[in-house]
């Protein structure tokens, strides 16, 4: 398969925990656990299909506004994932980082991300980032207050602005702008994350929650994005227009449209075959 195909940037709102505790009459708590451990073979997907960047959207500024034992409860569970997967983050030779507020988090749990970053950072492999207490919004706003500060500093002139230099000022570390946003439990927006960074990302939607979203369902969103042209405005190669037989699919696409893609992805649609 043409690697230009594959999406190497990765962005996931892992959406849907508490709707799928509470469809199977469990508390919302519980959903968060699952979540997290789906997470982590989602992770480890992700590293072993070659990924260069994977951000996961964990905890938005938002999420702020969430009863205070929920909140308590998510800061606790991604202090214990960051302790007990750190190590395993090594062997796998994957980096992490995390993009957001920090300087709302609690104290413990900015330790251990600053302990995970530290051990991490010689590694690599797939890079990892956390969106937490993140809003793009806030991110964008927090840029042109910087950059207004330099020009009014004059350490910057006005018609030196660039979008390269606005990105600059972002918090996502250069090269990462997502190739492919997905997001779970069948909601088809963005919530405030990574909205400049997004700009000419590929998205895909599924109805499945997050904690059922398995390895197979991650190959089929792949296999999605390779069937689709990304013209970042320009014609087709060798086209006057756009070309609709190769345009992206407006419903889903079966299995056996995918067959030049089953050797790379061991591809089988997650619901079987689409008939």
């Amino acid at each position: 398969m043409d690697q230009s195909l594959t999406p190497k940037n990765v962005a996931i709102i892992m959406d849907g925990n508490g709707r799928w505790a509470v469809k199977r009459g469990y508390p919302r708590s519980f959903g968060h656990i699952k979540g997290t451990r789906n997470a982590k073979k989602i992770i480890q997907a992700c590293s072993d299909l070659n990924l260069k960047t994977l951000t996961l959207y964990a905890f938005s500024s938002e999420n702020w506004l969430r009863p205070k034992d929920e909140v308590d409860l998510l800061m606790k569970i991604l202090q214990r994932y960051l302790k007990r997967e750190t190590n395993n983050l090594i062997k796998l030779n994957i980096r992490f980082s995390c993009i957001g507020d920090l300087s709302q988090l609690p104290k413990d749990v900015l330790k251990a991300i600053d302990q995970s970053s530290q051990k991490t950072q010689h590694c690599t492999g797939m890079h990892l980032i956390f969106a937490l207490s993140y809003g793009s919004q806030n991110e964008i706003t927090q840029a042109c207050r910087q950059i207004a500060e330099q020009i009014a500093e004059r350490q910057l002139l006005p018609h030196q602005i660039t979008p390269q230099l606005f990105e600059s000022y972002l918090m996502t570390p250069a090269g990462c702008a997502p190739d492919l946003v997905i997001r779970t439990s069948g909601e088809k927006r963005l919530s405030n994350f990574l909205l400049w960074q997004c700009a000419y990302s590929e998205f895909y939607f599924t109805d499945t929650l997050w904690p059922d979203f398995k390895e197979t369902d991650l190959k089929f969103a792949f296999a999605d994005y390779s069937l689709r042209q990304r013209r970042y405005g320009k014609l087709s190669s060798g086209n006057s227009m756009p070309s609709k037989d190769i345009a992206a699919p407006s419903k889903p696409i079966s299995v056996t449209s995918m067959t030049s893609l089953t050797n790379t992805y061991s591809l089988v649609s997650p619901q079987g075959p689409v008939t």
